[in-house]
């Protein structure tokens, strides 16, 4: 009997001791998690279950929408340029990639077009806030027509740099809110012609 008390006080030290070294170590990583900005752990949940969905980080960390039928590239590429003109968001350029490709290899190759808007002042209050926001920088939609000939319209999703980490400054996170709004506009409507 006395082995047993004298066994199960040892096993209760031990639980003791490990329960305040976990302590110790996570009670830092707690205090950091407090800063992240409050939809951080719903965002990463969403990324997740893409992550699941799609099997692949490129797909589950994007917004894709398809082009509406019978609607070419060149519309839908001067309905999102009209677009962006009319919310005040520079286009900074475009990358034809498939004339390159073709000029490379010698072969046409499906249209795979890049677009670049940006909004100079938000990215540099981005960059101000914490240099590597310029990685993302500008914001890239890409007009990409897939292997059974439909076109898409692809984005980063701005919700990892958005929510994913220490909360942005109000001003600053309500205006990189406004650019996620602005790209989300020129897809929906540009997948659609519209202007």
């Amino acid at each position: 009997m006395k082995f047993i008390r004298n066994l199960l006080a040892l096993i209760g030290l031990v639980t003791v001791v490990i329960v305040a070294m976990v302590g110790v170590k996570v009670a830092p990583m707690v205090d950091q998690l407090r800063q992240f900005d409050a939809q951080a752990l719903d965002t990463y949940k969403e990324l997740g279950q893409r992550l699941l969905a799609e099997g692949d980080a490129a797909s589950a960390t994007v917004w894709k929408v398809k082009v509406a039928d019978g609607l070419s590239a060149d519309d839908v590429a001067t309905s999102m340029r009209y677009i962006a003109n009319e919310h005040n968001i520079k286009n900074v350029g475009e990358l034809p990639l498939y004339k390159q490709v073709a000029a490379m290899s010698g072969e046409a190759y499906r249209h795979a077009e890049i677009f670049m808007f940006c909004n100079a002042l938000t990215a540099a209050r981005m960059m101000d806030f914490n240099d590597a926001y310029s990685a993302y920088l500008p914001c890239r939609v890409s007009l990409v027509e897939d292997k059974e000939g439909n076109l898409w319209l692809y984005s980063l999703n701005m919700d990892l740099m958005i929510h994913g980490g220490k909360e942005l400054p109000p001003e600053l996170k309500e205006e990189a809110l406004g650019v996620k709004r602005i790209i989300l506009d020129i897809m929906n409507r540009g997948a659609k012609g519209e202007f």
